[in-house]
């Protein structure tokens, strides 16, 4: 072979060797500049996951990691961005940002990297409250004849209790879904029941009689005043004293039937069919403290019609007084 020949050659190598290695030089320095992003993904479930990716654009990166969006899910930012300064691509239902793009819009200075560092995870916790079921009140007529008709309470009403169990979703610490899941009976309501029942008229045996005098009418105590205007009725009641004493009159608190403290010269305990407030006048105390002059304000269980017992303020004073036959004039409203 000519020398010329082979120079050839040697330089047709030379020249494809410089085209290899300048091509891969090329491969190289596109290689260097070509950067690689570690991003997160969160989706709307609130699963997180991690990914490097040479891609910059959201919807190239969502379509690298076979991520598609559902029609009610949305994206932060938008498809068509481009990836943020802190890595993060976050995956929302429309329902549960809401919130977060109505701040977004209220405001030119909110920026996308504002909206993600507010973005906060949903969560579910399983609660147990106690709840009170209501007693129902149930009226039963029991009435007999055309008389008046008066309602009374057999059983007293008690609710009930239960425990609800929910599942209950919360973000930023505030409630946004509250489902129940089961509930249990604890204690069941115990029914209020009610009869009607005709009033049953009580009449006196003690043989009232219409007084001749008014001893009001010369009085001077406030008592006196009070039923100046009142015809009394008179008879004679079988009298005997109490006090506060526990030991033999139950009295310890001194608080009488009518919700008031019971008063030496001044308060009286009578059967039921003298109202509260019933006046009654007795000549025999004329000449002590109260002039005679008392107030029906208590009741007591040995009280009959016929019977009516003074209050003292000691049980010595009680005991001494003993018991007597007392004419008394009766002044009712």
């Amino acid at each position: 072979m000519k020398n010329n020949d082979k120079a050839s050659i040697s330089l047709k190598k030379i020249v494809c060797i410089s085209f290899i290695l300048i091509f891969l030089l090329g491969i190289g320095v596109m290689a260097g500049n070509i950067k690689v992003n570690n991003v997160k993904i969160v989706l709307s479930s609130g699963y997180e996951m991690n990914v490097l990716t040479t891609k910059t654009n959201i919807n190239d990166i969502l379509e690298e990691n076979h991520i598609l969006l559902l029609e009610d899910e949305k994206v932060t930012p938008s498809k068509e961005e481009n990836i943020s300064d802190n890595k993060t691509i976050i995956i929302t239902k429309e329902s549960a940002n809401i919130e977060v793009v109505a701040e977004a819009e209220s405001s030119e200075n909110i920026t996308a990297e504002d909206v993600l560092q507010n973005y906060s995870k949903i969560v579910e916790k399983i609660v147990v409250e106690k709840v009170k079921i209501p007693y129902e009140t149930i009226k039963k007529d029991v009435s007999t004849g055309s008389g008046t008709k008066q309602d009374k309470v057999v059983q007293n009403g008690v609710n009930g209790l239960k425990e609800v169990t929910y599942k209950v979703k919360y973000q930023n610490d505030k409630e946004i879904e509250k489902i129940e899941i089961s509930s249990k009976v604890v204690k069941k309501p115990v029914n209020k029941i009610v009869e009607v029942r005709t009033k049953q008229v009580t009449t006196r045996s003690d043989g009232l009689r219409t007084a001749s005098t008014n001893p009001a009418k010369t009085a001077s105590t406030s008592l006196a005043k009070k039923v100046k205007g009142i015809t009394p009725k008179v008879s004679t009641f079988n009298t005997s004293a109490y006090c506060s004493c526990v030991s033999c009159c139950g009295k310890s608190n001194g608080i009488t039937a009518s919700g008031a403290k019971a008063s030496e010269w001044y308060t009286i305990a009578a059967g039921r069919t003298y109202p509260i407030g019933t006046v009654i006048y007795i000549p025999y105390f004329k000449n002590k403290p109260n002039g005679g002059w008392f107030v029906v304000q208590d009741r007591g269980g040995a009280i009959s019609s016929d019977r009516i017992d003074i209050y003292m303020g000691s049980h010595s004073g009680a005991l001494q007084f003993g018991r007597h036959n007392l004419e008394c004039y009766v002044y009712e409203f």
